[in-house]
């Protein structure tokens, strides 16, 4: 039986257009309440942006036939126990006869500082699957089959994320993938690293420039990368469980 995409990309321009849409509102309300935060932050406090995604995500799992299973998106039932913390918090868990069968991040970043941000969220992302995997081998979600670990990252597409950035390393050489590559590109191979070291079932980065707003445009990187390898991975994934239901 073929795999069923749930119409991933009407759904993800219309997910991009949220995603720009809501930040303008979220930072037009704090405006008019006298209270903005700094700098983009007033962009991002409403935590609606990634929802478009979300939904995306859910579509996913019902159109691929794994009936019955539990999709949490409430903040207080998104948790799962971790090996170095307690727990962690995630965007999405698909729980299926108790069973993990999915734990997912949605994560953005827009401008300007893209440095920082950067170097935060690929220690985020190294950080919390190293410690889901061990909590896996530890037992902690009990006798399973590995779950889809995804990561899904949306970057505005802008000409600071997508200009060359030379790193001084002194004493020993940056990997070539990294040498000039603009924070977009050091995205996308972050994304490629992350996959092939089984770190993540799929992770993708898409870029989209502020004027998505109107138009829902987004690009990717590579192919590895892109949102179709992710969604494809997913329902993959969500068909096997079904058919071991």
């Amino acid at each position: 039986m073929a795999l069923d995409l749930a119409d991933y990309e009407r759904k993800a321009h219309e997910a991009t257009m949220a995603f720009w849409g809501n930040r303008e509102k979220a930072r037009q309300a704090q405006i008019e309440a006298g209270k903005a935060d700094q700098g983009e932050r007033a962009g991002v406090t409403s935590g609606k942006n990634m929802d478009g995604f979300l939904a995306l995500l859910i579509d996913l799992v019902e159109a691929n036939g794994l009936q019955g299973a539990d999709v949490h998106q409430r903040r207080a039932v998104l948790t799962l126990p971790g090996y170095f913390r307690p727990t962690k918090l995630w965007d999405v868990l698909v729980i299926h006869r108790g069973h993990l069968v999915a734990a997912i991040e949605l994560k953005s970043q827009v401008g300007p500082s893209f440095g920082n941000n950067f170097n935060n969220r690929t220690e985020e992302a190294i950080g919390t699957a190293h410690d889901l995997w061990t909590a896996y081998r530890e037992g902690a979600f009990g006798q399973q089959p590995r779950p889809f670990v995804g990561w899904l990252m949306m970057v505005e597409d802008a000409p600071e994320s997508r200009r060359k950035v030379t790193d001084r390393s002194p004493h020993f050489p940056v990997f070539e993938a990294f040498q000039d590559a603009s924070y977009l590109k050091r995205y996308d191979v972050l994304c490629q690293r992350l996959v092939q070291e089984q770190l993540y079932s799929a992770a993708a980065v898409l870029a989209s420039p502020r004027k998505a707003a109107t138009t829902g445009e987004f690009c990717h990187m590579s192919e590895l990368t892109s949102l179709k390898t992710f969604v494809a991975t997913l329902a993959g994934h969500i068909a096997a469980e079904a058919a071991r239901a």
